[in-house]
């Protein structure tokens, strides 16, 4: 469910590395992908923190043991000693399993993998590393008094400063991270290995226009309901395709207000989780990739999702809400698609590209073209793994 984590382990090993990668139970049918997954990978794989399947009493005391220091923590206010333990449920199986393993290199790739990675290097007196795919202290909330921002500023500030290496996701995470640390922050964008997927000849060039959007869960906060409305003030034959496993009655929600808008439940479509590397074959039978995510918190603002390298790289017409990440993207790769504001310009976007499919056709040719040649993981690997044989010479 970290596809970042995946394409790292994958260009280390390619590059000679011996890689162990340690990680934890996240929900079911994340844990039936990993078993396709990682069949066919060179690097080991270890489960650590018990699942409720195959291990419930580890997964219990997990549980028990991040739910107990959560609530001593919010009570107290003694980040210094239950920090550690209540920034996710598997951390302190992730500590206690990291000391087993002496390693040249050690990366955390979220915040619940951080304390493990920094104090094991620590112990063996080894480099450490931090990829920040999020600006975590912002993630889910500007808030400063939130228990969520402090506990995160907590874990950066105590591990950061000393790291040996820090990358992040877009280039306005890594300035604020700079900015904190007064560090060297390295760019590794969001993107995907370079497809074989010969899209252009088999895009859809009758109505309906297809639309798509996925991410691991589909609900609130991420712009779906803009789309909802735009898809009703177009009047076109328009249909979404959303990709993901929907929050509680979130489904729902959409179906409803689609009817509020006049539009039909059989124009939208749900697909179950798939791996990572299945998304561009489903994503190339679409027409346009929805980057809709809106800016509730800083992080939202600043950040580049996999999605929408995922369309440029799928040969998708991207069209982006206008958060300062994705439209500074979108200015530089203008000709991938276009950005809106609000409902109103997102429907006059649809109606431009439902009735010129010829620009639609020469959006979607440019957006292969890039991600073939430009925005793809080939080029940006060979950043990471710089940044690697500085640290391990």
């Amino acid at each position: 469910m970290n596809p970042r984590l995946v394409k790292e382990a994958d260009a280390l090993t390619d590059d000679g590395y011996k890689v162990t990668v340690l990680y934890a139970y996240w929900n079911d049918w994340g844990t039936q992908l990993d078993k396709q997954l990682l069949s066919g990978k060179k690097w080991k794989a270890t489960r650590l923190g018990g699942d409720p399947q195959q291990k419930p009493v580890t997964y219990f005391l997990s549980r028990l043991i991040h739910k107990i220091s959560y609530i001593v923590l919010q009570k107290t206010g003694n980040y210094k000693y239950f920090a550690d333990l209540a920034i996710a449920r598997s951390s302190y199986f992730l500590m206690r399993g990291a000391r087993k393993y002496k390693a040249d290199l050690y990366i955390a790739h979220n915040l619940g993998a951080l304390p493990a990675a920094f104090k094991t290097s620590l112990k063996y007196k080894k480099p450490c590393g931090f990829d920040a795919e999020d600006f975590h202290r912002q993630e889910s909330t500007d808030d400063v008094n939130s228990f969520n921002f402090k506990i995160a500023k907590y874990i950066e500030d105590k591990c950061l400063p000393s790291i040996q290496y820090l990358t992040a996701s877009s280039p306005f995470i890594s300035e604020r991270y700079a900015s904190l640390y007064n560090k060297k922050v390295t760019t590794i964008l969001n993107v995907f290995p370079k497809t074989d997927l010969s899209v252009l000849g088999n895009k859809n060039i009758n109505k309906p226009l297809k639309l798509f959007w996925f991410s691991q869960t589909i609900g609130p906060n991420r712009g779906l309901e803009m789309v909802i409305e735009a898809m009703g003030l177009a009047k076109k034959d328009i249909e979404l395709h959303l990709l993901g496993q929907p929050v509680n009655g979130f489904k729902q929600h959409l179906l409803q207000m689609a009817n509020d808008e006049g539009l039909n439940n059989s124009d939208f479509f749900f697909y179950e989780p798939i791996k990572a590397d299945e998304i561009f074959h489903l994503a190339a039978q679409f027409d346009i990739g929805l980057a809709s995510d809106v800016n509730f918190c800083l992080n939202r603002n600043i950040a580049l999702t996999n999605k929408i390298f995922t369309y440029i790289q799928s040969g998708l017409a991207v069209v982006a809400n206008n958060t300062p990440a994705q439209s500074s993207l979108m200015h530089q790769y203008s000709k991938t698609g276009k950005v809106y504001n609000n409902a109103i310009e997102l429907s006059a976007i649809l109606n431009e590209y439902t009735e010129n499919r010829e620009l639609l056709y020469q959006t979607q040719k440019e957006s292969f073209e890039i991600g073939q040649n430009q925005l793809n993981w080939e080029n940006e690997s060979k950043k990471f793994l710089m940044v690697i044989k500085e640290i391990i010479k």
